[in-house]
Parts: structure tokens; sequence; C-alpha cells
């Protein structure tokens, strides 16, 4: 049940990732009875690395029992394209450690790799760590608990 709904999440968010086609952060107002509300949308970058968090969440399961069931989602290779918000920017130093992550990842689906999963799988997580180091600093924590110790 958990990998249905990670599954259905993933899709979800990187679904809706698709239609953001502006650069500016979007807030949408939501009406409940009387009561308004503000709700935050994130640019298509924001939103598509939120998915490859829930992706990443649901393959770190998979990865401890030792059987990848899932495949590298095209999906990802969208962090190349990907629209910023409107305070950030593509530049070299994302450019490189996007790339790496995208070989990283994929490595983490190879069958016949003679690094253990476990290190494959860390290794494409370290890389996101590495990259927000340099900058957008906030999202460190919650991807450190993709790691596996």
């Amino acid at each position: 049940m958990f990998k249905s709904i990670a599954c259905l999440v993933v899709v979800s968010v990187l679904i809706f990732s698709c239609n953001s086609s502006e650069k500016t952060e979007k807030t949408i107002t939501v009406v409940d009875g009387k009561d308004r509300y503000d709700v935050y949308q994130g640019s298509e970058m924001a939103n598509l690395m939120r998915g490859m968090h829930a992706f990443n969440l649901q393959l770190k399961e998979e990865v401890k029992s030792g059987k990848i069931t899932t495949e590298f989602p095209e999906e990802f290779l969208k962090i190349h394209t990907a629209i910023f918000s409107e305070s950030k920017s593509r530049n070299q130093t994302f450019d490189h450690y996007s790339g790496k992550f995208v070989e990283a990842q994929k490595l983490v689906f190879e069958k016949d790799s003679v690094v253990s999963l476990t290190e494959r799988y860390n290794n494409a997580i370290n890389l996101c760590i590495t990259c927000h180091q340099t900058e957008c600093t906030g999202p460190i924590p919650k991807i450190k608990k993709l790691l596996i110790k």
C-alpha cells in the first residue's frame, strides 16, 4: 500500500509540475466557506524535486529490502530544463551536479554493478546534498533522511 501511495504522489507531482510554464511562483486563493487561504504553488523545478524526494523515499525502502521493483523515472531528465523559481537560476554548478545526479541515479538501477546497491543509492543522494550545499540549503536535512546508514 505504501508503494502505491508513494507512486501516486510521485506521478501526481510530476504531472502537475509539467503544467507550469511561467517562471514566477504563484499562489492561488482557496475559499472554504467564509475563509480564504493563499496556497503556494511551487516552481516547476521545486515540484520536480519534491517528486524526486518522494520517489527516492520509496526507492530507499526497496534498496533496503535488496529488491528494486521500479525503473529510473525518465521524468527526472526534466532537471535539465525545468523552470526555476524567480529568485533562482540555472548555473554551471547546478548543471554539473544535476548531470552527475542523473548518472548516479541511473546506476542504482543497473543489475550488473560490482558496487553495492546501498552504496550506489547513497552516492546519488549525496550528490543532491552536495549540490544543495552550494545554494538552496534549506532541504538538506530532509534529503539527509533519505540516506541509508
